[in-house]
């Protein structure tokens, strides 16, 4: 299956970063609600686990946050191939906002 990985630097220490990217976590429940179900998160100290579903597709990956950058790895399944790259910025994009 094809995958998504990405690393993002950050200078906020792995304390930080991870709180941040918890409660950005939640604010995606709220902000793409219409578009995502099934959203489901677990966290072993600094590693998420996660999963969902949009548009009929199912999404599963981990985010590892060490002190000075995080780590995403996705699988994407294979009709969403195409939006490869408009998905890897939009999701760096976010990710960046909230470790700024």
């Amino acid at each position: 299956m094809p995958s998504i990985s990405l690393v993002v630097p950050h200078t906020l220490g792995q304390e930080e970063a991870t709180s941040r990217l918890k409660n950005g976590f939640g604010n995606i429940r709220q902000t793409y609600q219409e578009h995502v179900s099934d959203l489901e998160e677990t966290w072993d100290d600094n590693v998420l686990t996660y999963s969902f579903k949009t548009f009929g597709l199912s999404i599963k990956g981990t985010v590892t946050v060490e002190p000075s950058e995080v780590k995403l790895h996705s699988n994407l399944p294979l009709p969403a191939v195409m939006f490869k790259g408009t998905i890897e910025q939009q999701v760096r994009d976010h990710m960046t906002k909230l470790l700024a």
